[in-house]
């Protein structure tokens, strides 16, 4: 499955572009209700507008996806700049939420610029970011994987460091069937971050990576003997590998039930390792741990 499109860092055309009068509504005030934008009125005669347009570009570019920007040639499109009241230009307004929220007029130094896009950009509309998560987790649930990984990738071109959105999107890919790419959207989370959705894609991979190649010669083992713990634990790291973990719990669950110190007690842990996989909130960590508790306290 891809979803690699949804979840590349915005292109400069998406967070810079020429503005109209009849583009004002949609790329100014409805905008601005998702991310906060910023409005250059210019003009091509206009020699401290050449000054300060690369330098609001600069800086927009620089905050990520955080706020946007939008250039109006004044000449051209005199509407809202008369109803701003625009004297003199360069004329910079910034819109959050539907409205002007603050601005200035002139060219400044790169440093006031930085600090003017830098401000406005972490005036992002409340909980947009958090109505996002909730549209994605609710998206996931229902299967919808496209879906919710567009929604978690909007978070992130808002907030690239936001681990319920790099957890959230690293499942998706993993619900997808692309392990590579799951665990790279995993190593995007900052050092020491912790999620539950992060923590199941962490575990899921780690039992990816553990599965044995092949397990005929286990399936056979087991076949003679049924306390070969070895061998099913073997079978059972193989059937967690490849996402079949209900069956894997079981097999785990039967080691222990017979053995449950078995190998420095390895099924239970392993066993722990599923849960996580699956989510503390899924039917297999759910059924799993009723028949751990079961066994353990019998």
């Amino acid at each position: 499955m891809s979803l690699i499109g949804e979840t590349q860092p915005q292109a400069a055309g998406d967070l810079i572009k020429d503005g109209t009068d009849a583009s004002f509504i949609a790329d100014v005030i409805e905008a601005s209700k998702e991310t906060p934008v910023i409005v250059d009125f210019w003009a091509t005669w206009c020699g401290p507008c050449r000054q300060l347009g690369p330098s609001i570009e600069k800086n927009v570019l620089a905050a990520k996806g955080k706020v946007k920007l939008v250039k109006i040639d004044i000449d051209s499109n005199p509407q809202f700049a008369g109803q701003l009241r625009v004297q003199s230009i360069p004329a910079v307004f910034a819109f959050v939420g539907g409205r002007p929220v603050d601005g200035f007029m002139g060219a400044l130094p790169d440093s006031q610029v930085k600090q003017f896009v830098d401000r406005i950009a972490g005036q992002a509309p409340a909980n947009a970011v958090d109505d996002l998560l909730a549209m994605a987790k609710e998206s996931l649930e229902v299967g919808d994987i496209g879906g919710a990984a567009q929604a978690y990738a909007q978070v992130l071109q808002a907030e690239p460091d936001n681990v319920k959105a790099i957890g959230g999107l690293a499942r998706c890919y993993l619900a997808g069937g692309d392990a590579e790419r799951a665990a790279e959207v995993a190593a995007m989370a900052p050092e020491g971050a912790k999620d539950a959705d992060l923590d199941s894609v962490r575990a899921a991979l780690a039992l990816a990576e553990e599965g044995p190649g092949e397990v005929g010669e286990f399936e056979q083992r087991l076949a003679k003997d049924a306390a070969d713990h070895e061998a099913r634990f073997e079978i059972a790291k193989a059937m967690a590998a490849r996402g079949a973990w209900g069956e894997a719990a079981d097999h785990l669950l039967k080691i222990i039930e017979a053995d449950r110190g078995w190998n420095d007690e390895a099924a239970r842990k392993q066993l722990l390792t599923i849960f996580e996989a699956a989510g503390a909130g899924s039917d297999i960590t759910r059924a799993g741990r009723r028949r751990l508790s079961s066994i353990l306290f019998s």
